[in-house]
């Protein structure tokens, strides 16, 4: 099953994706090595952990919930004007303890603690990344957010037919959301694609944003 996730991930992304990719935990896309982690699905097991019965896992959840809202203030802060060097080195003492509690916590007897100090510690560079490059999504809330009307489509519609249908159909809502976050036409941009491609040309690139233009 795991090679067959592989298999989807790659015919999706392709061999050479070389973009930043938010993700979750699972093993298979940590061979892409521009990736993200959600800190708010990691936040919301912190505070999960706040709440459980184990003393030792409150304890550690509350501390790595302390710690994320800290280091996300930072985050936010240095967006709007540029921070004094590296977040990594700026909050390096931070970042110590919580590699340390995360050590101390990885052979937990709580099966939670265990696998929250786990996750951190496996993915700790793509966890933090953000903070040298503090312009770039803590969150995949907004993707979530433009994929939600394409779920919408898929239950009315039953989803493709095909695997050309399914391909068609990302590439066009790729293209349709590129186009609508860079303020230009889809359609537009679209119509000449067609007419290129009939006379046998190339497709154009995709329009740069109206503000650049």
């Amino acid at each position: 099953m795991f090679f067959r996730y592989v298999e989807i991930i790659t015919n999706l992304l392709g061999e050479t994706y070389t973009g930043w990719l938010m993700s979750d935990g699972y093993q298979v896309y940590r061979k892409y090595s521009n990736r993200l982690r959600c800190w708010a699905h990691l936040m919301r097991k912190a505070k999960g952990l706040e709440e459980s019965l184990d003393i030792k896992g409150q304890r550690f959840g509350r501390r790595v919930h302390e710690i994320f809202k800290i280091l996300t203030k930072a985050v936010y802060q240095a967006r709007e004007g540029p921070p004094h060097g590296d977040l990594k080195k700026i909050h390096g003492k931070l970042l110590s303890e919580l590699h340390d509690l995360c050590e101390a916590m990885k052979t937990s007897s709580h099966e939670k603690t265990r696998a929250l100090a786990g996750e951190l510690l496996n993915d700790w560079d793509s966890v933090f990344t953000v903070l040298s490059h503090p312009h770039l999504p803590l969150t995949n809330n907004e993707a979530e957010r433009m994929l939600r009307h394409l779920v919408i489509l898929r239950r009315i519609t039953y989803g493709t037919r095909s695997e050309n249908g399914t391909r068609a159909l990302a590439l066009l809502a790729s293209v349709v959301e590129t186009c609508r976050r860079r303020k230009v036409s889809p359609w537009s941009y679209l119509a000449q694609v067609i007419k290129m491609r009939r006379q046998g040309q190339d497709a154009p690139p995709l329009p740069l944003s109206a503000l650049a233009l």
